[in-house]
Parts: C-alpha cells; sequence; structure tokens
C-alpha cells in the first residue's frame, strides 16, 4: 500500500489559505518541494502569501485566486507558498509588494501580479502573461533599510 504524505499547514496558516490547498486542489509548497512545484510542465501561479494581520489583502487574493484559474482558458496550478517561503523567493522573482502570484510556465517566469486588484485586471494582465512569452528572471530585489536618527555623517 503506498502512502501520500501530505505537508502540514503552517501553524497559522488562514483558514481561507487552507481552504485554496482543501477545496481547490492547490499545493502548499516548502523548501523541500519548491523545485519540483515550479518546475511541472503547463502553468503555475504562485501566491506568495503573509500574515493578514500584517497584510489584509491577503485573504482577498486568497479567494480571488481559485476564480483567476477558473476563468482560464488552460490549466493553471496553483502553488501557496508561506510566509517565510514567500520572502525567501521573492528575490528570484523580483516580488516587492505582497501578496503577489508569480506566473510560470513549464518553470519559467513569464511575470508578477503583486498587491489587489480589480478583477478586470486580475484578468486582463493573468490572459497577457500565460499568453506571453517566458522571461528572463528580473534583477534581484535587495532589501534597503532606511537610515534611522543615527545615520552617517
Amino acid at each position: 500500500m503506498t502512502t501520500i504524505a501530505v505537508r502540514p499547514p503552517v501553524a497559522s496558516e488562514p483558514p481561507l489559505v487552507k481552504r485554496l490547498i482543501e477545496q481547490f486542489g492547490a499545493t502548499r509548497l516548502d523548501e523541500s518541494s519548491f523545485e519540483s512545484g515550479i518546475s511541472a510542465p503547463g502553468h503555475t501561479v504562485l501566491f506568495f502569501t503573509e500574515d493578514p494581520q500584517r497584510i489584509k489583502e491577503t485573504l482577498d487574493v486568497a479567494v480571488i485566486l481559485p476564480e483567476i484559474a477558473q476563468a482560464m482558458t488552460q490549466r493553471l496550478r496553483i502553488g501557496v507558498l508561506p510566509p517565510p517561503l514567500a520572502v525567501a523567493k521573492a528575490p528570484i522573482y523580483g516580488v516587492r509588494r505582497w501578496p503577489a502570484l508569480v506566473f510560470l510556465r513549464d518553470g519559467g517566469w513569464l511575470g508578477n501580479i503583486e498587491g489587489l486588484r480589480d478583477w478586470a485586471e486580475y484578468l486582463e494582465i493573468t490572459n497577457q502573461l500565460l499568453a506571453g512569452p517566458v522571461l528572463p528572471l528580473p534583477p534581484k530585489v535587495i532589501p534597503v533599510a532606511a537610515a534611522g536618527a543615527a545615520s552617517c555623517g
């Protein structure tokens, strides 16, 4: 008998993010499953989540994302990145604003949608990204600390 290992939910994973996995077949990614999760053939959207206490729009995108996937003519797999993994992978894909959706085809980067958008914008941008070419990864985002009261000088 073969058993399938199911990754446990993140301790503070919001119910609407769990719903993506349990009801809509999204895959919860972690460091060990990330590469295989993104390199599968076809289209994938990565959902870069954040604690909704910090960024409330995370819950809005968790509700909107399955509707976006359903509205597309091609199959769109959903990968959910918990906040620590999202922060670690953000520089690779040029993510600067949460929540973010990163679109891939066969593991190649197509582009991002960052922050909360109107429904029509989601559909328009998603269709453009899925129809567009695979692009080189953007320049890495390097966080810069703001100078405080004790600045150089």
